[in-house]
């Protein structure tokens, strides 16, 4: 885990065409689904994409299901939000990693944020920056959760709740869950999250090759 720090300002718009083209950033947000047991395997495959960069941000409850030392990238949480900003001219983290990423990503995506984003709620870092999101940019987000709750009436009001705010859903898939129970809810194969990611690249003429 790299040491926290502001995350580098962005190329003004009127200078960039006489600057080196730089990354595409990518921000992903992992959340306390056991599906966070992949985020190691999702990040590895992230950074075989050519120009990618791409940091996290972190729940508290999502640490449980990984080794933060896997994490070869720049992880955020919610100390690292409290402990930057000391006075008025400090910098807000969660505002200044919505200036830095160009495309967010939320692996896995599980009940109980995804019920706090479709209601606007914002009580941690990850929640935060996705409220404050530019939504003239990509935001991908991969739901994971029992089949029981994944089936309950409110899932589906919710996925809809973000899908209108023009968020786009990688879908979960149906196979037997850690807890035994086989049925839909868990996430999508790390393999469809970055050809989705891939496919975004490309829509916007950037490199996508891995």
């Amino acid at each position: 885990m790299e040491p926290s720090s502001p995350p580098d300002p962005g190329i003004p718009a009127g200078k960039r065409s006489s600057m080196p083209q730089r990354n595409y950033r990518v921000l992903v947000g992992v959340t306390g689904s056991v599906a966070a047991l992949k985020l190691p395997l999702l990040i590895a495959e992230l950074l075989k994409i050519t120009g990618l960069e791409v940091k996290v941000v972190t729940t508290e409850r999502a640490k449980h299901f990984y080794n933060v030392q896997e994490i070869p990238v720049t992880l955020y949480s919610d100390e690292d939000e409290w402990q930057l900003w000391k006075g008025r001219s400090d910098p807000v983290l969660h505002i200044e990693l919505r200036r830095w990423a160009d495309l967010m990503l939320v692996a896995p995506l599980d009940a109980n944020t995804l019920a706090k984003l479709a209601n606007g709620i914002c009580d941690n870092l990850l929640t935060c920056v996705i409220r404050a999101w530019d939504l003239s940019k990509p935001l991908l987000f991969c739901p994971a959760m029992n089949t029981a709750m994944w089936e309950h009436p409110i899932t589906a009001q919710h996925v809809e709740q973000l899908k209108g705010f023009g968020y786009t859903e990688i879908p979960c898939v149906v196979k037997k869950l850690v807890c035994g129970d086989e049925g839909r809810g868990a996430m999508a194969e790390v393999w469809t999250i970055v050809e989705s990611v891939k496919r975004i690249l490309e829509e916007q003429g950037l490199p996508a090759q891995s």
